[in-house]
């Protein structure tokens, strides 16, 4: 090494004749959100009064809390708003005291519900669960305004009946 070595400098050829700042119409901030337009933060509709209307096909479904939401006949329903008006995340809160909580900034859809409580129960065996299967969901606003109640129940409606003819007492067969 010679001791009249020259200090390295720091050369970028891709700025050479341009200014330090970058152009002001390129970068104005930063993205926002994902969340689509006419989705709500469940506090916002708190502190606004508005209230929350539930879908009723959640209370048609039958589905059991440890089978996949993907298992239901009626995919259609999967995809519609839990909510009107929709939101980005709301609580599920089980009459035990277990509480899962649904998200999707687009709006929460009956299927994020159902995968959030799916998460929960996936690993429990039927005869594990008390009451199996989704009743339906309630909101009351007295209790808790960013929480909807799960109501479960026993065993589901008859999907269809076995084409068998019940028996009475005696042995014979009613039609």
């Amino acid at each position: 090494m010679s001791s009249d070595a020259v200090p390295l400098t720091k050369v970028d050829s891709a700025i050479s004749g341009l200014s330090s700042s970058p152009p002001e119409s390129k970068i104005k901030h930063r993205r926002a959100s994902s969340s689509a337009a006419g989705v709500y933060n469940i506090n916002d509709l708190e502190s606004e009064g508005k209230e929350l209307l539930i879908a009723k096909e959640t209370q048609k479904l039958n589905w059991k809390l440890n089978t996949s939401p993907a298992t239901l006949e009626d995919k259609e329903v999967l995809k519609k708003f839990l909510t009107t008006p929709p939101v980005k995340k709301i609580d599920l809160h089980f009459p035990l005291g277990l509480e899962v909580t649904a998200r999707n900034m687009k709006g929460v859809t009956i299927k994020d519900a159902l995968d959030a409580i799916h998460k929960q129960f996936k690993k429990k065996a039927d005869d594990e669960l008390e009451l199996p299967v989704l009743a339906g969901f309630e909101w009351d606003k007295e209790e808790s305004w960013t929480r909807l109640k799960v109501h479960q129940k026993k065993e589901g409606a008859p999907t269809s009946s076995g084409g068998k003819k019940k028996k009475n007492k005696a042995g014979v067969e009613e039609e």
